[in-house]
């Protein structure tokens, strides 16, 4: 498709932003742990990394990937949340975190969920590996197979729940990928990780007993904005978060691991978020369906349509002084008829500083026909007598 420039303005969206929005400088922060990295969500903009591409085992941040397949799963229609799902032996006897629960019993696949987000419970993310992939081994292979497709490619996972095992590991980019891609499409997860403390019932043959859930995660009752997300310690892990937080429309998150005790854990978590707060922020484009123009139509019963954008961009740019954005239009020359409406007819790109930042597709408002012979004729009588 051929395009043509049209044109090139200046929106200026009030906000203040830095000189150099691409810049590879980051601070020294001095992050006491084996790696971290900060991510801001939308974009998938990296804020400041440690290490990040470092192989080390995740201990219970695994969950992340166990609780995104089992929202894959609610969201394909192949269980629901009222599910009832019966404990193994081999998922009752897991050990670490747990809600101990009991060979046969059984519990619906909402108690299993809330119990793995809210206290990392091992036995309860092995029944719903168990449930969702007949076996612990194949839901193994499923969590690599998402893995793979999120460009995780630091990252083995041999358990479902992060228990120790030899070859099982991941990196800091890589559970800032997987933890994107859970708060991104399934940003219900929310409803669980901000819960403080909550309840189930065990229902085995002695008869039912209530057991509490603490959430694992401090920062939920400490840090200003904490939405998540998990949580993770074991000897060989040390102590690791994925730490999500939300301000003025801004969702970061934050990756620890190999802290050397939870206060630090947390702290440094903490630290990442307040950098990523203090120093950049969202700019956004023109809402989807603002019209930018209007293209041509070749043998259509319309002579040319309207032009609108498709999506709203939304980018992370740095604080600082107060600058622009600009956008430039690119149409195409025209479009042949039958056009149906949706049809790309161009792209509107936004830069800040000479430097791309986001685009979207301009698309065409309405369905065009190919033009009748009586059309024709009728165009041709109008400019005769015009």
């Amino acid at each position: 498709m051929k395009l043509k420039k049209i044109c090139a303005l200046a929106l200026v969206f009030n906000i203040f932003f830095g000189t150099n929005i691409f810049a590879n400088e980051q601070p020294a922060l001095n992050i006491d742990a084996k790696s971290a990295l900060l991510m801001e969500a939308s974009s998938g903009k990296i804020l400041y990394e440690q290490n990040s591409h470092e192989k080390l085992p995740p201990a219970s941040v695994t969950k992340v990937m166990t609780i995104l397949l089992i929202y894959d799963a609610i969201n394909e229609g192949k269980i629901k949340p009222e599910d009832m799902v019966t404990v193994s032996e081999h998922a009752a006897n897991m050990g670490g975190s747990q809600i101990f629960l009991e060979p046969f019993e059984q519990q619906s696949v909402y108690d299993l969920l809330k119990s793995i987000v809210i206290a990392s419970a091992n036995d309860a993310a092995v029944t719903m590996a168990e449930h969702i992939g007949t076996s612990e081994e194949n839901f193994v292979k499923m969590m690599n197979e998402r893995a793979k497709t999120l460009g995780m490619n630091d990252t083995n996972f041999v358990n479902a729940c992060g228990l120790d095992t030899d070859g099982h590991e991941t990196s800091a980019y890589d559970i800032a990928l997987m933890s994107r891609e859970l708060i991104t499409k399934y940003p219900q997860i929310f409803d669980l990780t901000k819960i403080w403390m909550d309840t189930i019932v065990h229902k085995t043959r002695r008869g039912e007993t209530e057991f509490g859930l603490s959430n694992t995660n401090k920062l939920i009752k400490t840090y200003s904005g904490a939405t998540g997300l998990k949580t993770g310690s074991t000897g060989k892990a040390l102590y690791c978060i994925s730490a999500t937080a939300q301000r003025d429309g801004m969702n970061l998150i934050s990756v620890i691991m190999g802290a050397p005790n939870p206060a630090t854990r947390f702290g440094e978590a903490a630290k990442l978020l307040d950098y990523g707060f203090a120093n950049y922020q969202i700019a956004k484009g023109e809402p989807a369906g603002t019209i930018k123009g209007k293209v041509k139509i070749y043998k259509g019963d319309k002579e040319e349509t309207d032009v609108a954008i498709k999506d709203e961009i939304s980018t992370i740019v740095p604080k600082g002084n107060k600058n622009s954005i600009e956008s430039n239009i690119e149409l195409t020359d025209a479009l042949n008829a039958p056009v149906e409406k949706g049809t790309k007819a161009g792209e509107i790109i936004y830069s800040m500083n000479g430097k791309e930042i986001g685009r979207s597709e301009l698309i065409t408002t309405q369905d065009i026909k190919k033009a009748t012979l009586g059309h024709i004729i009728k165009k041709l009588i109008q400019k005769w007598f015009a």
